[in-house]
């Protein structure tokens, strides 16, 4: 029987526009209440890298359960031990604080940045530069970094010292560097602003001014990081490495969980008291991390990603190309993947076009259609998706 989706509506504070009530999940599909199958594209928005009812996923969370959910920080616990040192591996970085969200790493991120300055110089005014067009979140600093004005304008007064410069600009990257500078934070590849990677000259440059400076490179890799552009992490494509990188979304593949990773030298700034978390790396959470990385392994899923990635990003451009009145560009890389329309065409009705027809496709800034599916998905799957948006366009 199918549910009164306004009823249900009727206790959630309304800043999510829901159409439909999933129930359930099976490798790249999902089910709503009445049975209806959709093929999704979307990962709930690139989390779900394994796809849906993953075995293995399953029975690592549940062995889990029957042994503890929750010991606080106050004490170590085994699954956290072994979780941060995939992490270490993975990120090539030393040291790693667990909390529940990417916004929530995000924030750990920037206070570590800023109590490094704080050790340098007591009187540092500990500002930071982000990027226009960037999206770290929704809490008050995550939302300060963020450089889309309307998603701040309403909270404001926001953290102080922040100032955006241009993506893939350096030049105005330099312009506002003072000795007052502590970090510079930029998504990998921008998610929200539309998909767009980092230029190659554009990151080193940064990387370079950091070290030239002595101040803080943070990469935001919660959408991008976790295999979704076909390396662990997107940096990693650029043979540069961050002093601080955030990473969340399909880290614990729907069990929610994200960390803030640094360097030893940036690391060790934060004593006891200095920040904390009461769910943050509880051994449910960490489980599923352990078993994420590993599956991912085991599986061989960068491999998959950089091959099935190759025959999407040809699937798009065919679309564009028989599309080419409405859509002005294929955006993104690896399994992270946009088609930018032109101002006459809405993405947004898209979304919704294909929803109908049963596939799940969400929106970017800009005017963007983004796909950001399961890593799962095959050949078949990419096929499906294009039957359908030409069906649409």
């Amino acid at each position: 029987m199918s549910l009164d989706l306004v009823k249900a509506d009727e206790h959630f504070i309304h800043v999510y526009n829901r159409a439909v009530c999933f129930v359930k999940g099976e490798d790249v599909y999902l089910y709503d209440d009445e049975g209806k199958k959709y093929l999704d594209f979307t990962a709930g928005i690139a989390v779900n890298a394994l796809g849906y009812s993953n075995d293995e996923l399953k029975n690592g969370i549940k062995d889990q359960v029957d042994k503890i959910l929750h010991t606080s920080n106050l004490y170590f616990n085994e699954p956290a031990i072994k979780a941060s040192k995939y992490i270490a591996d993975a990120t090539g970085l030393d040291k790693v604080f667990f909390t529940n969200s990417g916004a929530e790493a995000i924030e750990g991120a920037l206070k570590l940045a800023r109590r490094y300055a704080y050790d340098k110089n007591p009187n540092s005014k500990g500002e930071i530069i982000a990027m226009n067009n960037s999206f770290h979140g929704r809490t008050m600093g995550s939302l300060s970094v963020t450089g889309t004005e309307h998603y701040r304008t309403p909270f404001e007064p926001l953290i102080g010292g922040v100032k955006f410069a241009n993506y893939n600009d350096l030049d105005s990257v330099k312009a506002l560097i003072t000795d007052d500078t502590c970090a510079i934070i930029m998504e990998t590849v921008q998610g929200e602003g539309g998909l767009t990677p980092a230029n190659e000259d554009f990151i080193k440059g940064v990387r370079k001014l950091c070290d030239e400076n002595d101040i803080a490179m943070i990469l935001d890799e919660i959408q991008c990081g976790m295999g979704r552009t076909g390396y662990m992490y997107a940096y990693q494509k650029y043979g540069v490495k961050p002093d601080i990188v955030t990473t969340a979304k399909a880290l614990g593949c729907g069990v929610p969980v994200g960390a803030f990773v640094a360097n030893a030298k940036f690391a060790l700034s934060l004593v006891p008291g200095d920040h904390g978390t009461t769910y943050g790396g509880n051994p449910l959470a960490t489980a599923a991390v352990c078993k994420v990385y590993e599956i991912f392994e085991k599986e061989n899923i960068l491999d998959h990603v950089n091959e099935i990635a190759e025959y999407f990003d040809e699937a798009l451009k065919g679309v564009m190309s028989r599309h080419s009145d409405k859509i002005t560009g294929v955006r993104g890389t690896g399994l992270m993947r946009g088609l930018a329309f032109s101002e006459e065409y809405k993405a947004a009705d898209v979304v919704k076009a294909c929803l109908d027809k049963g596939v799940v496709v969400i929106i970017a800034g800009g005017n963007v259609l983004r796909m950001v599916p399961p890593l799962v998905i095959k050949k078949e799957h990419v096929d499906e998706l294009v039957k359908v948006l030409d069906e649409v366009l």
